[in-house]
Formats: C-alpha cells, sequence, structure tokens
C-alpha cells in the first residue's frame, strides 16, 4: 500500500473576474450585499472574516479594518479602502437600529468569541461588540439555546451573489471567494507588490 502512495490533487487555478466584471456583478448587488462584496474585493478578506465582523473592528480615522480570528487562527490588519467608508458607514447605521432595537427588547446581545463570554457577561450586549453585518431575525443557538442576533449567514450572501453574477452575464463559476482572487490578481497587475 505504501508504494502505491496517497492519492493527490492536481492544483486547479483559481477563478478570476476582470475588473469589469466585477463592476458588473457589484452593481447588480442591493444594499448590504452590495457593501459586503465590495469589502471582499476592496481589501481581499474571506467571507467569513467579513461576516464576523465587529463595530470595534472597523477603524475609520486610521483607515484599517482588524481581521480577527482568520484561516490560521491569527489577527491581522488590512486597509480601508477611502471608496468603501460612506457605504460601510451607512451599514453600521443599519446595524445600529437593529442593535438599538435589541437593546429596547432586553435581548441577549451577541455571541462573545471563547471565554469572553464568561470573563465580561454584559459585553456581548455592548455596540463595540454588535456585527457590522448582523442577520435580520434573531435566531437560537443550538448549543447554548439562547435567542440573540447572529452574523448575515453566509448562504444568503452567496445566493444573492450567484443571482447577480448569471444576471451580469458571466459565465465562470465565480463565487464571492472569487473576488479575493480578483483583488489580489488586480493588485499584482498594476504593479503593486503584495
Amino acid at each position: 500500500m505504501e508504494a502505491i502512495g496517497r492519492p493527490q490533487r492536481k492544483p486547479r487555478l483559481p477563478v478570476v473576474l476582470s475588473p469589469h466584471e466585477v463592476a458588473a456583478v457589484l452593481t447588480l448587488l442591493e444594499g448590504t450585499h452590495r457593501v459586503l462584496a465590495q469589502l471582499l474585493y476592496g481589501t481581499g478578506m474571506r467571507i467569513a472574516e467579513a461576516l464576523q465582523l465587529r463595530v470595534k473592528d472597523v477603524e475609520f480615522d486610521r483607515r484599517v479594518i482588524v481581521v480577527r480570528s482568520d484561516k490560521g487562527g491569527k489577527e491581522r490588519v488590512v486597509m480601508l479602502p477611502a471608496t468603501l467608508a460612506p457605504g460601510l458607514r451607512e451599514q453600521l447605521q443599519r446595524a445600529r437600529v437593529l442593535w438599538e432595537a435589541d437593546a429596547r427588547a432586553g435581548h441577549g446581545g451577541v455571541q462573545m468569541p471563547d471565554a469572553l463570554e464568561r470573563k465580561y457577561p454584559r459585553a456581548g450586549a455592548s455596540w463595540a461588540w454588535f456585527w457590522v453585518f448582523p442577520q435580520s431575525e434573531h435566531s437560537v443557538c443550538p448549543r447554548t439555546g439562547v435567542e440573540r442576533r447572529h452574523h448575515l449567514f453566509d448562504q444568503t450572501f452567496q445566493r444573492a451573489f450567484k443571482r447577480a453574477v448569471h444576471a451580469a452575464g458571466i459565465e465562470l463559476l465565480a463565487t464571492p471567494h472569487t473576488l479575493r482572487h480578483s483583488f489580489a490578481t488586480h493588485l499584482l497587475q498594476s504593479g503593486t507588490d503584495i
């Protein structure tokens, strides 16, 4: 058996959209989905990283976003393009409306990472820890049974993105992760050293 070896997958080239195709898809998305897609393309973040953003992680004055618990469990800082700031501010205003409604209704806030919920029991109800992209409805956590507001589900955005790609007439198998590959490719094509 050892002489046969393990099966190995052949590396596949990632799907990359042209700048024109990215613009076409972005114009077909609306509201929160458009802001999220612009954030993925403008910063190169992964979808899970963007969905798990907290209000405190967006620093408009320094023009940076702190990405916590990325793929390797590390933290990193990405630049916040100036063109994204107005849309992100509007998204935070929409999120603030939901946070204020939750506070008035006495809901339990949002889930805190790791052991922070035990260490700071009231922090989950604070504005700083609220999601940048909250779900419109509450859901019950299957582990704890607590009803609270979760961040936007990735499948909700993936379906909206797929519809926009189809409506734009793009035949490539593009997913939200394609925006990350497009971001890096377009930076390299413009001469930026990444």
